[in-house]
Protein backbone atom coordinates (compact mmCIF):
# COMPACT_ATOMS: atom_id res chain seq x y z
CA UNK A 1 0.00 0.00 0.00
CA UNK A 2 2.84 2.39 0.81
CA UNK A 3 4.36 1.79 -2.63
CA UNK A 4 1.04 2.62 -4.29
CA UNK A 5 0.83 5.94 -2.44
CA UNK A 6 4.43 6.74 -3.40
CA UNK A 7 3.54 6.12 -7.05
CA UNK A 8 0.44 8.32 -6.76
CA UNK A 9 2.42 11.15 -5.18
CA UNK A 10 5.15 10.77 -7.79
CA UNK A 11 2.55 10.98 -10.56
CA UNK A 12 0.94 14.08 -9.06
CA UNK A 13 4.32 15.77 -8.61
CA UNK A 14 5.26 14.98 -12.21
CA UNK A 15 1.93 16.33 -13.44
CA UNK A 16 2.42 19.53 -11.44
CA UNK A 17 5.89 20.07 -12.89
CA UNK A 18 4.74 19.40 -16.48
CA UNK A 19 1.67 21.65 -16.24
CA UNK A 20 3.62 24.43 -14.50
CA UNK A 21 6.49 24.28 -16.98
CA UNK A 22 4.39 24.13 -20.16
CA UNK A 23 1.24 26.01 -19.19
CA UNK A 24 2.13 28.18 -16.20
CA UNK A 25 2.37 31.33 -18.35
CA UNK A 26 -1.23 30.99 -19.57
CA UNK A 27 -3.53 33.82 -18.43
CA UNK A 28 -5.82 31.32 -16.67
CA UNK A 29 -3.02 30.55 -14.19
CA UNK A 30 -2.04 34.19 -13.57
CA UNK A 31 -1.64 34.86 -9.86
CA UNK A 32 -1.77 31.17 -8.92
CA UNK A 33 0.93 28.95 -7.41
CA UNK A 34 1.27 27.25 -10.81
CA UNK A 35 2.36 30.58 -12.36
CA UNK A 36 4.83 31.12 -9.53
CA UNK A 37 6.21 27.61 -9.95
CA UNK A 38 6.52 28.24 -13.70
CA UNK A 39 8.57 31.39 -13.05
CA UNK A 40 10.78 29.46 -10.63
CA UNK A 41 11.38 26.61 -13.08
CA UNK A 42 12.07 28.82 -16.09
CA UNK A 43 13.96 31.74 -14.56
CA UNK A 44 14.03 31.79 -10.78
CA UNK A 45 16.00 28.60 -10.09
CA UNK A 46 18.79 29.59 -12.49
CA UNK A 47 18.86 33.13 -11.12
CA UNK A 48 19.16 31.85 -7.54
CA UNK A 49 21.90 29.47 -8.68
CA UNK A 50 23.86 32.34 -10.26
CA UNK A 51 23.48 34.39 -7.07
CA UNK A 52 24.68 31.44 -4.98
CA UNK A 53 27.72 30.94 -7.21
CA UNK A 54 28.43 34.67 -7.03
CA UNK A 55 28.35 34.65 -3.23
CA UNK A 56 30.52 31.54 -2.93
CA UNK A 57 32.94 32.02 -5.82
CA UNK A 58 32.65 35.67 -6.74
CA UNK A 59 32.58 37.15 -10.22
CA UNK A 60 35.00 34.54 -11.53
CA UNK A 61 32.56 31.73 -10.69
CA UNK A 62 29.59 33.60 -12.18
CA UNK A 63 31.52 34.29 -15.39
CA UNK A 64 32.51 30.63 -15.60
CA UNK A 65 28.85 29.55 -15.35
CA UNK A 66 27.83 32.10 -17.98
CA UNK A 67 30.64 30.86 -20.25
CA UNK A 68 29.32 27.30 -19.95
CA UNK A 69 25.81 28.56 -20.71
CA UNK A 70 27.00 30.38 -23.82
CA UNK A 71 28.93 27.32 -24.98
CA UNK A 72 25.97 24.97 -24.47
CA UNK A 73 23.17 27.24 -25.69
CA UNK A 74 24.62 29.85 -28.06
CA UNK A 75 26.81 27.82 -30.39
CA UNK A 76 26.56 24.40 -32.08
CA UNK A 77 27.98 21.66 -29.86
CA UNK A 78 26.99 18.12 -28.84
CA UNK A 79 27.00 18.67 -25.06
CA UNK A 80 23.24 18.47 -24.57
CA UNK A 81 23.02 15.54 -26.99
CA UNK A 82 25.55 13.61 -24.92
CA UNK A 83 23.69 14.51 -21.71
CA UNK A 84 20.39 13.30 -23.19
CA UNK A 85 21.88 10.03 -24.39
CA UNK A 86 23.50 9.53 -20.96
CA UNK A 87 20.16 10.14 -19.22
CA UNK A 88 18.40 7.60 -21.44
CA UNK A 89 21.20 5.04 -21.14
CA UNK A 90 21.56 5.29 -17.35
CA UNK A 91 17.79 5.28 -16.81
CA UNK A 92 17.29 2.22 -19.00
CA UNK A 93 20.17 0.45 -17.25
CA UNK A 94 18.65 1.16 -13.81
CA UNK A 95 15.20 0.00 -14.94
CA UNK A 96 16.61 -3.15 -16.53
CA UNK A 97 18.80 -3.92 -13.50
CA UNK A 98 16.02 -3.41 -10.96
CA UNK A 99 12.93 -4.62 -12.85
CA UNK A 100 13.94 -7.31 -15.32
CA UNK A 101 14.29 -9.80 -12.48
CA UNK A 102 10.49 -9.69 -12.17
CA UNK A 103 9.92 -10.37 -15.87
CA UNK A 104 8.32 -12.75 -16.69
CA UNK A 105 5.99 -12.49 -13.75
CA UNK A 106 2.37 -12.74 -12.75
CA UNK A 107 1.33 -9.64 -14.73
CA UNK A 108 3.98 -9.45 -17.45
CA UNK A 109 5.26 -11.97 -19.97
CA UNK A 110 8.86 -12.29 -21.00
CA UNK A 111 8.23 -10.35 -24.22
CA UNK A 112 8.22 -7.08 -22.22
CA UNK A 113 12.00 -7.31 -21.89
CA UNK A 114 12.26 -6.93 -25.65
CA UNK A 115 9.43 -4.43 -26.18
CA UNK A 116 11.01 -2.08 -23.63
CA UNK A 117 14.29 -2.21 -25.54
CA UNK A 118 12.39 -1.62 -28.80
CA UNK A 119 10.65 1.43 -27.31
CA UNK A 120 13.97 2.97 -26.25
CA UNK A 121 15.62 2.08 -29.57
CA UNK A 122 12.87 3.76 -31.62
CA UNK A 123 13.10 6.88 -29.45
CA UNK A 124 16.87 7.03 -29.93
CA UNK A 125 16.50 6.48 -33.69
CA UNK A 126 14.06 9.39 -33.95
CA UNK A 127 16.37 11.52 -31.80
CA UNK A 128 19.38 10.85 -34.03
CA UNK A 129 17.31 11.27 -37.21
CA UNK A 130 16.16 14.71 -36.08
CA UNK A 131 19.61 15.68 -34.85
CA UNK A 132 21.46 14.94 -38.07
CA UNK A 133 18.82 15.77 -40.69
CA UNK A 134 18.79 18.95 -42.77
CA UNK A 135 16.15 21.32 -41.34
CA UNK A 136 15.73 23.04 -44.69
CA UNK A 137 18.78 25.21 -45.12
CA UNK A 138 18.20 28.15 -47.46
CA UNK A 139 21.15 29.17 -49.62
CA UNK A 140 21.82 30.99 -52.89
CA UNK A 141 21.21 27.82 -54.91
CA UNK A 142 17.73 27.00 -53.60
CA UNK A 143 16.37 30.34 -52.36
CA UNK A 144 14.14 30.89 -55.41
CA UNK A 145 12.50 27.51 -54.91
CA UNK A 146 11.68 28.39 -51.31
CA UNK A 147 10.36 31.82 -52.32
CA UNK A 148 8.02 30.07 -54.77
CA UNK A 149 6.92 27.59 -52.10
CA UNK A 150 6.39 30.31 -49.46
CA UNK A 151 5.28 33.53 -51.20
CA UNK A 152 5.12 36.85 -49.37
CA UNK A 153 1.71 38.00 -48.21
CA UNK A 154 2.87 41.60 -47.62
CA UNK A 155 0.97 41.56 -44.33
CA UNK A 156 3.10 39.51 -41.97
CA UNK A 157 5.82 38.56 -44.44
CA UNK A 158 7.29 41.05 -46.90
CA UNK A 159 10.29 40.83 -49.18
CA UNK A 160 13.55 41.44 -47.38
CA UNK A 161 17.15 40.27 -47.39
CA UNK A 162 18.98 38.32 -44.70
CA UNK A 163 21.63 40.71 -43.43
CA UNK A 164 23.99 37.82 -42.65
CA UNK A 165 23.57 35.45 -45.60
CA UNK A 166 22.98 38.28 -48.10
CA UNK A 167 20.17 36.39 -49.85
CA UNK A 168 16.41 37.05 -50.03
CA UNK A 169 14.48 35.70 -47.03
CA UNK A 170 11.55 33.45 -48.03
CA UNK A 171 8.38 33.91 -46.01
CA UNK A 172 8.42 32.01 -42.70
CA UNK A 173 12.20 31.58 -42.86
CA UNK A 174 14.59 32.84 -40.22
CA UNK A 175 18.32 33.16 -39.76
CA UNK A 176 19.51 31.00 -36.85
CA UNK A 177 22.17 32.85 -34.91
CA UNK A 178 23.41 29.59 -33.37
CA UNK A 179 23.88 27.62 -36.60
CA UNK A 180 24.56 30.75 -38.69
CA UNK A 181 22.23 29.77 -41.53
CA UNK A 182 18.78 30.59 -42.85
CA UNK A 183 16.17 27.87 -42.35
CA UNK A 184 12.92 27.47 -44.28
CA UNK A 185 9.73 27.43 -42.18
CA UNK A 186 11.92 27.91 -39.12
CA UNK A 187 10.38 26.78 -35.83
CA UNK A 188 13.23 26.95 -33.31
CA UNK A 189 16.79 25.90 -32.60
CA UNK A 190 16.78 22.85 -30.34
CA UNK A 191 19.85 22.63 -28.14
CA UNK A 192 19.06 19.02 -27.22
CA UNK A 193 19.10 18.09 -30.92
CA UNK A 194 22.02 20.44 -31.69
CA UNK A 195 20.03 21.32 -34.78
CA UNK A 196 17.39 23.70 -36.07
CA UNK A 197 13.83 22.50 -36.47
CA UNK A 198 12.38 23.57 -39.79
CA UNK A 199 10.62 22.48 -42.95
CA UNK A 200 12.51 19.27 -43.65
CA UNK A 201 12.81 17.76 -40.16
CA UNK A 202 9.66 18.99 -38.41
CA UNK A 203 7.93 15.65 -39.07
CA UNK A 204 10.65 13.59 -37.40
CA UNK A 205 10.87 16.08 -34.51
CA UNK A 206 7.12 15.77 -33.89
CA UNK A 207 7.37 12.00 -34.16
CA UNK A 208 10.14 12.07 -31.52
CA UNK A 209 8.01 14.22 -29.18
CA UNK A 210 4.99 11.98 -29.69
CA UNK A 211 7.05 8.83 -29.09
Amino acid sequence: MAVQWILVLHGLATLLVVISFLCGHWPIFHGTPIAGFHDFLTFGAYDYFLRFVGVVCGDRGTNAVLSVERYCCDRPNPTLQVIYLAIIGVTYYIVAKSCFMYIPGYYLSGVHRYTSFLAVAVGLLLFLWTSFSDPGTVNAENVQRYISAYPYDNIIYSEKECSTCKIPKPARSKHCSVCNRCVARFDHHCGWMNNCIGEKNMHCFMAFLFW
